[in-house]
C-alpha cells in the first residue's frame, strides 16, 4: 500500500512512518524540514498549505499528523484540515485524522465532553477546542474519505509499543486498570491498522493502550 504521512517529522509522524515501513508499505514523507524528514519510502518537502493533490495522487492513505499548540497558530487546526480535504474532495483516496482526546464523550448521551469536565486542566482547553471546532467542520464533508482517531486521554509520548490496543467510537473508554492511556507507538499501530482495513470510513473512532 501506498502511504503519505503529512507533517512526517513531528513525534507522532515519525512513529507513524516508522510503523507503516515496518510493514512493507510505501511511505512518503510530507516535511518542511528535509533535516528532520524520517527514513521514508519518498520524502516531499512542502508546507502542508502548499501541498497539491498531484503530490499525493497515487497514495491510497494520507494521514494527516499536523498539530500546533501556540495561541496564534491554533486556528490551523481547522486550515489545515479543510485545505487536505478540498485536495481530496470527489477523490477514492482516503484521510486518517491524527486526532484530540477532548472532544470525545464521557457521557451516553453524547452531551458532555471530555474538556468540559471539570478536571480537564485549563491548560489544554485552547488546544482541545480548536481541535474539536476542526472535527465538527470534518464531520459535514461528506465529500472526502475521512476517518478520525481520537489518542486516550493520557497520550504518553515515550510510552512502549505493545502491538495490542482497544478501539473505541465516540465515547472515552479505559483499560482494565481504569484508565485512559495509549503510548505514541501504539497509537502508530491504531493508525497503520486502520489504514490498511478502512473499516471506518466518515467516523470518529478512539483507541486505549493497556499497560503495567
Amino acid at each position: 500500500m501506498k502511504i503519505a504521512v503529512v507533517c512526517a517529522s513531528g513525534r507522532a509522524g515519525k512513529l507513524i512512518v516508522e510503523e507503516a515501513i515496518s510493514r512493507g508499505h510505501e511511505v512518503t514523507a510530507v516535511v518542511r524540514d528535509p533535516d528532520k524528514a524520517p527514513q521514508a519510502t519518498k520524502v516531499i518537502v512542502k508546507d502542508l498549505f502548499d501541498l497539491t493533490f498531484d503530490d499525493i495522487k497515487d497514495c491510497e492513505v494520507i494521514i494527516d499528523a499536523f498539530g500546533t499548540w501556540t495561541p496564534d497558530t491554533l486556528s490551523q487546526h481547522s486550515t489545515s484540515l479543510k485545505h487536505l480535504c478540498d485536495i481530496l474532495s470527489g477523490k477514492p483516496n482516503r484521510l486518517l485524522v491524527v486526532g484530540g482526546a477532548g472532544s470525545l464523550y464521557v457521557d451516553p448521551e453524547h452531551t458532555i465532553r471530555l474538556m468540559d469536565t471539570k478536571d480537564f486542566p485549563d491548560a489544554f482547553k485552547p488546544v482541545a477546542s480548536s481541535m474539536a471546532k476542526a472535527l465538527d467542520e470534518l464531520r459535514k464533508r461528506n465529500d472526502v474519505r475521512w476517518t478520525y482517531i481520537s489518542p486516550a486521554a493520557d497520550f504518553r509520548v515515550d510510552g512502549p509499543r505493545t502491538g495490542k490496543y482497544t478501539l473505541g467510537g465516540e465515547e472515552l473508554i479505559v483499560n482494565s486498570k481504569g484508565e485512559s492511556v495509549i503510548s505514541y507507538a501504539d497509537y502508530a499501530v491504531a493508525i497503520i491498522d486502520e489504514a490498511e482495513k478502512g473499516n471506518h470510513i466518515g467516523q470518529r473512532i478512539s483507541v486505549v493502550g493497556e499497560y503495567d
